[in-house]
């Protein structure tokens, strides 16, 4: 008898497992699994692990054999018997023998245990009817009917969910040019990887929806027809761990990005408070916001592959408990390896904690010194003047001069000559500096009076009078420039030079005095100058 076109193939499903025997081997275990008809659940044998997948494929065939045996006898006569042999059932359909259910397998059956033989009868009379009856042409034209229906709501359904993605992207659009002109530079900043992460996150959910919407169609199509009803369990016991695995891979990156649209939102909520906040630390909060939510990022998103990695080990069966044991000896194995790396983690902790200096600040550490362009717990990385990028170990930083925390200094010394008039000097330069402070340019980056602090010292080119302007983070180099190029210019126009280096000689002369003989013969001296 050739094999039915719709009949189940052996499947791997995982489905309940009733241990009924203590015993510390799993291979003596009692499992069970359910045998199939047009990929409809029929009833459930038991048996060790070992041996259930070669008897649920002998059951399959047997039950192959009878579908395709009524399905071609034209009278439709169903004749089911169940005899009994010890404390075992043998089931017969048509004269063809199809299962042994033993006690075990009878108890695990939903079926009254009193009245079993004649429950199993009805059950499998019922369903080799309807077996039948689902192959009928006006039962597969109304299936027809019920597919092509639902195939139009998914086009609908996908269409619908396109419709509402393309216009939440227009929106975000919009409002991201609304608030990028209302607010700081910094916020506009932090609002826009909100919205970039946001978009992330309504993206891979409209895909997941798409493919739920299709997916899931797809699946109840499936089971309409009883030809591919028992692709219904085949593609779940297929892809069942990979499905499983890239569902977690998709709720660890949703979760990842959704975090971060979280810590975007909070920094920027921060940086926006006027209310626990003074303008100072306003500021400078601003200049390390972008710090604090890096490093924030780098540990969600280490702790969420960490919870990812453990979901997906629970996923394909591994026990986690004797792996966490292990898990544990080998980190401190590791922690006692790698001290330096700890020790850079706790000092770069320090450092972010205690606002000892963050990304875009100027710092000296040592003999090098530059921009802060990369911060996190193992190390920092400056680029100097040359351009070069200078990478230290947390651990390494002891001592650091943060040249841009809350405010800095223009710090000039103007040489001016001995000779010109000290007190028409002093006041030219408090001048230049007030003009300075209130003109338009320049008044944002000056944030207190210049101070003049008189004569520092007297050089070898002339009087050396010192300068203090308060200035905001990192523009006290371009006041300073500005500031210098203003009082070239007035010091010409009032005739007050400034010195370059400058050497006097003295120089003596000494007579000479020469000795002659006269014509008497005596010594005449002449002195020569």
């Amino acid at each position: 008898m050739p094999k039915a076109t719709a009949q189940l193939p052996i499947l791997p499903i995982p489905n309940l497992q009733t241990p009924t025997l203590n015993s510390n081997n799993s291979d003596n275990k009692i499992v069970t699994d359910w045998v199939y008809l047009d990929g409809r659940r029929l009833f459930q044998v038991t048996s060790t692990p070992a041996n259930l997948g070669v008897r649920i494929e002998t059951i399959q065939e047997n039950l192959a054999q009878i579908k395709e045996s009524y399905l071609q006898n034209q009278d439709g006569l169903l004749d089911i018997k169940v005899q009994d042999i010890k404390t075992a059932k043998e089931i017969t359909v048509n004269g063809k023998y199809l299962v042994t259910l033993s006690e075990q397998d009878m108890r695990a059956q939903s079926l009254n245990f009193s009245n079993f033989d004649q429950e199993i009868k009805d059950l499998l009379q019922q369903r080799l009817q309807k077996t039948k009856q689902e192959r009928q042409t006006q039962f597969l034209l109304q299936q027809g009917l019920v597919a092509t229906g639902t195939g139009v709501a998914m086009i609908f359904m996908s269409w619908g969910v396109a419709c509402l993605w393309h216009r939440s992207k227009q929106n975000q659009s919009q409002k991201i040019l609304s608030t990028s002109q209302t607010v700081q530079p910094i916020s506009n900043l932090l609002n826009l990887k909100q919205h970039q992460n946001l978009k992330e996150v309504k993206r891979r959910l409209v895909q997941l929806t798409q493919g739920g919407i299709w997916g899931g169609g797809t699946y109840f199509i499936l089971g309409l027809f009883p030809q591919t009803r028992w692709l219904q369990v085949a593609i779940p016991a297929v892809v069942q761990i990979p499905l499983r695995l890239g569902f977690i891979g998709l709720l660890l990156y949703v979760g990842v990005r959704f975090s971060y649209v979280l810590i975007d939102r909070f920094a920027s909520a921060l940086v926006k408070s006027r209310v626990l906040l003074t303008p100072e630390t306003s500021k400078r909060l601003q200049l390390r916001v972008s710090t604090i939510s890096g490093i924030t990022k780098s540990v969600v998103t280490a702790v969420w592959i960490g919870v990812g990695i453990l979901a997906a080990l629970a996923t394909l069966g591994i026990d986690l408990i004797p792996l966490l044991a292990g898990a544990s000896l080998v980190g401190v194995a590791v922690s006692l390896a790698s001290q330096s790396l700890i020790k850079d983690a706790i000092n770069g902790f320090l450092i972010i904690m205690e606002d000892q200096y963050a990304l875009g600040d100027v710092i000296a550490v040592g003999d090098v010194g530059g921009l802060v362009e990369n911060l996190n717990l193992r190390m920092t990385q400056l680029r100097d003047a040359e351009g070069r990028l200078i990478t230290i170990p947390n651990s390494e930083i002891k001592v650091v001069a943060n040249l841009s925390s809350r405010w800095s200094r223009a710090d000039l010394t103007v040489p001016v000559t001995y000779q010109a008039d000290v007190d028409k000097a002093l006041d030219l330069i408090k001048g230049v500096a007030s003009k300075m402070q209130i003109d338009e340019d320049w008044k944002q980056h000056i944030v207190d009076t210049p101070e003049v602090l008189g004569i520092d010292n007297f050089g070898d080119r002339g009087l050396i009078i010192r300068v203090w302007i308060k200035t905001q983070p990192l523009k006290q180099w371009d006041v300073s420039r500005e500031f210098r190029r203003r009082l070239k210019i007035a010091f010409d126009q009032a005739g007050i030079s400034i010195p370059i280096p400058q050497q006097a000689i003295w120089m003596n002369q000494t007579p000479v005095i020469n000795y002659g003989v006269d014509g008497n013969g005596s010594v005449d001296s002449k002195t020569n100058i």
